[in-house]
């Protein structure tokens, strides 16, 4: 269960300095959280939603964590920056949650280290964040 403010570290920024998010609305099982002192015209979201779909052992969830955060663009625009992980899994057929975590252990490396280390690198010069970042392969 997420807590009402994510305010002791759960989000950083590219610096990795604590960024503050507030709980905003509930819907169903989807979550908005808003960054602390937001301004109006830029907005700067996290969402968490879950669905399901199927029943027995042919269901799955699809979870997603999402954020959303509008910048002046160049040309003076507001434009939307989006990043956001989905998780698909076969929860009707799973005992244990094992191979889930797997995976997203997988991602998290991948995204946010180098193969030569296990610190977190919050500037994106992780192997993947750096080809996110940079549209490289």
């Amino acid at each position: 269960m997420l807590p009402t403010s994510l305010t002791t570290n759960e989000i950083k920024d590219a610096a990795g300095a604590e960024i503050e998010f507030a709980r905003h609305s509930t819907e169903g099982r989807k979550l908005i959280f808003v960054k602390t002192g937001e301004l109006p015209n830029a907005p700067h979201r996290l969402t968490v939603s879950h669905s399901e779909s199927g029943v027995g052992p042919a269901m799955r969830r699809r979870s997603l964590i999402r954020v959303d955060k509008t910048v002046a663009g160049v040309s003076a625009l507001p434009r939307i920056v989006s990043c956001y992980t989905v998780l698909d899994a076969p929860v009707g057929d799973l005992a244990v949650d094992t191979e889930i975590k797997a995976v997203v252990a997988n991602l998290i490396s991948f995204i946010a280290s180098t193969g030569a280390d296990t610190t977190v690198k919050y500037d994106c010069t992780g192997t993947g964040a750096s080809v996110l970042v940079s549209g490289s392969l």
